[in-house]
């Protein structure tokens, strides 16, 4: 057995082996879309909260960022927030089982404060606000059980000389029997403690006859704070997890008998490049999965016709490889020569159709939203994909084979004798 036979066999077994023991795990591993395991989504859009304001572009990613901390709060695995345009927010998640609740911690603009009656009319209540949720530490609440095995909320302060300053004018109060600091989650009270004396410290509580759920849902509320902007929903999406998984059961099944389809055509009609090809697919498809998997990609229904899509970019690559062949065998040619001449002739037409379809998915990329971005994303990686294995690995598979002078008739290239014109 020759050098390059032997290489050609062991490249290809290699390639197989992976492809066939790794399989599972790089599918398992594939990030599924709203589209294909259920969820919602909805496309925010921002306003200023007070006005004459501006919705810039740092206000927006931080409004984004927010919203993707109250998702991971409900623990749902890996919601997708993006910023559209200048004033756009969207927001896909996958398998929800409290669509309800989800939706209400996105939105809700929670915001802390602790208020006092200084200075106040008798009849406005706690109308000064002391402290906003600015002058709180960032994820300085927690819970704390007391030795009555009541839960409270402690509050981590970023300045107790303030804090005292505040406390000592409230205690003052005493005498009209004014001297709360009422604490306000938006404008829901939820406890107003007495202040009988200055407290010079950064540590304050939260105290009432919480559940332990309804203390830790109050902690996480605190700790997310507010949104920078006012969000209105202008659309929104649900899909069902059942409709999600047989959407992805009939577009997995069709993908396959297409798939099948395509390999048989090239393996009976293109015979040894068919087969060569058909190794090259199944490689191509393979990487392409690892691909998603690298970069993160989320894949959906749009994502899954670009994959097909795809796959016929790929075929067609070889196509035109095996057709080049073709024609130069029939003009006479040897073997050796014909792969040759036609792997160099189709090299600058399969790369020119590359770069044509790269030109158009770059356009969609820069000018869609949504799953038309993924689409281009999902298009442009086939693209590269397709060029590393049904361009260079099927060239490289095809040269080997011929050069180990195993294959001896052009027949094995579906290219009957009377068809090859004498030189």
């Amino acid at each position: 057995m020759n050098r390059r036979l032997l290489a050609f066999i062991l490249i290809v077994a290699v390639s197989l082996g992976v492809v066939g023991g790794l399989s599972k795990w790089v599918v398992d591993d594939v990030k599924l879309g709203l589209d294909l395991k259920g969820g919602f989504e909805i496309l925010y859009e921002a306003e200023p909260i007070e006005a004459g304001g501006k919705v810039t572009k740092e206000s927006l990613t931080e409004t984004a960022k927010s919203l993707e901390a109250r998702a991971n709060a409900t623990g749902v695995a890996e919601p997708e927030v993006t910023t559209e345009g200048t004033n756009r927010i969207r927001v896909k998640i996958a398998g929800v089982t409290d669509e309800a609740k989800v939706r209400d911690i996105l939105k809700k603009p929670a915001e802390l404060t602790f208020r006092s009656a200084r200075g106040c009319a008798a009849d406005k209540g706690y109308c000064k606000i002391e402290l906003r949720g600015s002058d709180f530490k960032q994820n300085g609440a927690d819970v704390r059980q007391t030795q009555l095995n009541e839960y409270e909320i402690t509050i981590k302060m970023k300045s107790a000389s303030k804090f005292a300053e505040i406390t000592r004018e409230v205690a003052k109060l005493s005498t009209n029997g004014t001297n709360q600091l009422a604490i306000y989650l938006d404008d829901k009270m939820l406890s107003a403690p007495n202040v009988s004396s200055e407290i010079n410290s950064t540590d304050a509580s939260i105290t009432g006859t919480f559940t332990r759920e309804e203390a830790y849902d109050l902690k996480n509320t605190i700790n997310l704070g507010a949104l920078p902007l006012k969000l209105t929903e202008k659309y929104t999406q649900s899909v069902g997890a059942t409709l999600g998984k047989q959407s992805l059961d009939e577009t997995m099944e069709a993908g396959i008998i297409a798939t099948i389809v395509i390999l048989l055509f090239m393996m009976i009609f293109y015979r040894l490049p068919g087969v060569i090809a058909s190794i090259s697919i199944i490689v191509y498809i393979w990487l392409l999965l690892l691909g998603f998997n690298l970069i993160h990609a989320t894949l959906t229904l749009p994502g899954i016709a670009a994959f097909i899509l795809g796959i016929g970019i790929a075929v067609d690559a070889n196509i035109i490889m095996a057709e080049r062949i073709r024609e130069e065998l029939r003009s006479g040619k040897s073997i050796m020569s014909s792969q040759k001449a036609g792997s160099r002739h189709s090299f600058r037409t399969i790369i020119d159709s590359h770069v044509t379809t790269a030109i158009a998915a770059l356009v969609l990329f820069f000018i869609g939203v949504g799953s038309v971005k993924g689409f281009a994303v999902i298009l442009l990686l086939s693209i590269v994909m397709s060029i590393i294995t049904n361009v260079f690995f099927s060239r490289l598979l095809l040269t080997l084979l011929v050069r180990s002078g195993v294959v001896k008739k052009k027949t094995n290239f579906g290219v009957k004798e009377s068809e090859v014109r004498a030189l």
